[in-house]
């Protein structure tokens, strides 16, 4: 018989770039994330770790990380949008309400989706 792994959290998200220190600009100073405090790449978002990562380094060709957003939960969609648009950010359409959330989609200076996400009803 064989034992399934017993996989009890996520460690980090890797993030790819092409330019790690406008990467580290952007998470920490434009999004405010807390740099974490032994590595200047990394990025905490509550409990995840956010590592930005240079793949043309290591030999392997970049790509930004599309179709899987990850959902940046903020407790006011509309403030946070309205607070990242006047530093710059570009929004893809408008905010979404899918009836017991708001979603408002953007990239990093990468290309790498990113959405701030507020539920506002409880899951059915």
């Amino acid at each position: 018989m064989c034992r399934m792994p017993t996989i009890t959290k996520l460690d980090f998200v890797g993030i790819p770039s092409q330019d790690s220190e406008r990467a580290r600009r952007f998470y920490g100073e434009t999004l405010g994330l807390r740099q974490d405090d032994h590595a200047a790449t990394e990025f905490w978002a509550g409990d995840t770790c956010l590592s930005i990562w240079e793949p043309e380094r290591l030999g392997m060709p970049f790509t930004p990380q599309k179709n899987g957003h990850l959902a940046l939960h903020v407790d006011d969609v509309a403030a946070t949008r309205a607070e990242l648009e006047a530093k710059g950010v570009q929004f893809a359409g408008e905010t979404l309400d899918t009836g017991v959330c708001h979603m408002a989609l953007f990239t990093d200076p990468d290309g790498n989706d990113l959405m701030l996400h507020g539920r506002y009803a409880p899951a059915a």
